[in-house]
């Protein structure tokens, strides 16, 4: 069994096979949100620090954080973002960029084991951000693509994979801190992305022995009722063995999807996150009479009995 252990000051989280689903909160990151980016640009952080409690209200173990904000001082403003994160939650976090003095900087101003998001299969880019992982004693997030792009092949895409998990255990990172990111695609122009993710998936978790992630919302970009389709992702991929996601924990119909696939995975015992989140004490009768079920302890009714049978 493999669990990739994250902490924070005060804080443990474990990814890992036959474990409950880790939630990424995805929200602080200025890419796409212009008003979040002003504000950082202008050192304004209460927008993160919102987000940031927000996320973590609604369920996520971890949070992603990002500073890529165009003509910025990248490096200093994620050390801010990340100190400023840290003071307001104790959840680990992800370190995010992909310009190593922004990593580098944001690793100095992390206190814990951070996730560091991420390298890919580029050997100039693993020769500069592994080191980095092995020095912080960190782990990391293996995307896989390299100088060639992202391939339509997902048996291409195990095997950077693969390269990387080589390159990082060369470094003395062990293959239990490396997480992969198979790379998902909008499958409104892909239409195989969904099977791609669930086979490398199932490869990486056989054959590798690494945990997996992914960028959930890209699978349902540019289609309507988006949220749907990245919660049924989800739920497949958790069936397929995936173990954490950078997303939105704010996404109800996401969420409730992680969390319903973790209850029929058997990763959420006695499925007691999942009745603690959608189930009241004082609603149990009601809930019971008015489906016909049964409430927890009580034998299921048996349908029809022998009429049902012999009619």
């Amino acid at each position: 069994m493999t669990d990739t252990v994250i902490s924070s000051a005060t804080r443990e989280v474990v990814i890992g096979f036959d474990r409950p689903f880790v939630m990424i909160g995805e929200r602080i990151n200025p890419t796409g949100r212009k008003l979040l980016a002003e504000e950082m640009r202008a050192g304004d952080f209460s927008r993160v620090e919102a987000d940031a409690l927000a996320q973590v209200a609604a369920g996520a173990q971890m949070l992603d954080v990002n500073a890529g904000v165009p003509l910025a001082d990248e490096p200093a403003l994620l050390a801010s973002a990340v100190k400023l994160v840290q003071s307001v939650t104790d959840v680990p976090l992800s370190i995010d960029s992909s310009v190593i003095e922004a990593l580098e900087a944001g690793v100095d101003a992390y206190v814990g084991k951070p996730l560091i998001n991420s390298v890919t299969g580029e050997a100039e880019v693993m020769e500069r951000v592994l080191p980095l992982v092995a020095r912080a004693g960190a782990a990391v997030v293996a995307i896989s693509n390299d100088e060639t792009g992202i391939s339509t092949d997902p048996d291409v895409r195990f095997e950077v994979a693969r390269r990387i998990v080589n390159a990082a255990s060369d470094y003395g990172i062990p293959a239990h801190d490396v997480v992969v990111d198979p790379l998902v695609m909008p499958i409104g122009a892909m239409a195989t992305a969904g099977r791609q993710v669930f086979h490398l998936v199932r490869r990486l978790r056989v054959e590798l022995g690494v945990n997996t992630t992914c960028g959930a919302s890209n699978v349902s970009f540019g289609l309507p009722n988006r949220n749907v389709i990245t919660g049924t992702y989800l739920a497949m991929a958790i069936g397929a063995g995936m173990t954490s996601a950078i997303m939105n924990p704010l996404h109800a119909e996401v969420k409730a999807a992680v969390m319903a696939a973790d209850v029929l995975a058997g990763n959420d015992q006695n499925c007691a996150a999942w009745i603690a989140e959608h189930r009241d004490r004082s609603t149990l009768g009601a809930d019971r009479r008015a489906s016909g079920g049964t409430a927890p302890g009580e034998r299921p009714r048996r349908r029809g009995g022998r009429r049902a049978l012999t009619g």
